[in-house]
């Protein structure tokens, strides 16, 4: 099976038209924050945040698989001494337009270095939403398992007799926990919180992500061969990391700098499957992606 990466030069908001319906298994992006990237982006106010962005959310609904997942970075910022509540405007406003808000991952950014303002201390995490069309939608848990480590070590030295049987809540959720089911295992699932360093070098572009962030989305919530959009490209990290998962993939931007930087930079899938040492020149000559 062939993979490719298509890639676009223009308005997401228009770009997106061009994608056929239900045709997508995994979003994963980071459009521009409110009054941030000014000079690529615009820098949109915080009061036309929603505004903006509900046309791109639409096309994206359209263009998502009804198995598919849309996973979304973004915070909000502070305005005047406060935060701003452009993102829970944002969620509320998506709600209605059919999506399902369905988690809300934190990613927290274990290499942020320390500080602070008058009155609050330097943020060192950011939101990852997820939101999906149906409720049934595919997930491969198993493949984001994580070893049990000192939990396993510390909790499970000396249960009580509460852990050996199903307990119930202590707080009324009514979901109870068996701890002792947990003594012969290796692996464990992860919690909703990634702790992941920020990325060291920014790829020309001034709020890359590290590659690790959309690795743990793309194995969570594709195979290979699914299809995995970014429609605030930026410098092709998501991209990059598709490519390599052998997945396929589509980029869209506004800066044809970036468009540009990708479409040099984009590594062949072919690189990945060869042998270490490959010809390049071969390679060069096999390559299968489109650029649009």
């Amino acid at each position: 099976m062939e993979l490719h990466t298509d890639l676009y030069l223009g308005d997401c908001k228009e770009e997106l038209k061009k994608l056929p319906a239900n045709s997508v298994d995994l979003i994963v992006t980071s459009p521009p924050y409110a009054d941030q990237r000014k000079s690529t982006y615009g820098g949109i106010h915080p009061d036309e945040y929603v505004k903006w962005f509900q046309p791109i959310s639409k096309q994206l609904l359209r263009v998502l698989k009804p198995t598919g997942t849309f996973i979304l970075n973004i915070k909000e910022k502070v305005v005047e001494g406060e935060r701003s509540t452009y993102v829970m405007e944002l969620i509320l406003e998506m709600r209605k337009q059919g999506w399902l808000w369905t988690e809300e991952f934190i990613w927290h950014k274990k290499n942020s270095y320390p500080g602070k303002w008058p009155n609050r201390f330097r943020d060192s995490w950011e939101r990852l939403l997820q939101f999906n069309k149906d409720k049934k939608f595919i997930m491969y848990q198993e493949n984001v398992m994580v070893p049990m480590g000192d939990w396993a070590k510390s909790r499970l030295k000396n249960l009580s007799d509460t852990d050996k049987i199903r307990d119930n809540s202590k707080v009324g959720s009514g979901f109870g926990k068996n701890i002792s089911n947990w003594l012969t295992r290796d692996m464990a699932y992860p919690t909703n919180v990634l702790h992941l360093a920020t990325e060291c070098n920014n790829k020309k572009h001034s709020a890359a992500f590290p590659e690790e962030l959309p690795e743990w989305f793309i194995k969570l919530f594709t195979k290979e061969y699914d299809t995995v959009l970014d429609p605030f490209m930026g410098s092709g990290t998501t991209l990059n990391v598709a490519n390599r998962m052998k997945r396929n993939s589509i980029g869209i931007d506004i800066v044809p700098e970036y468009y540009d930087m990708v479409s040099k930079q984009l590594k062949p899938v072919e690189l990945y499957l060869l042998e270490p040492k490959p010809n390049y020149e071969k390679v060069e000559h096999q390559r299968r992606y489109a650029i649009r």
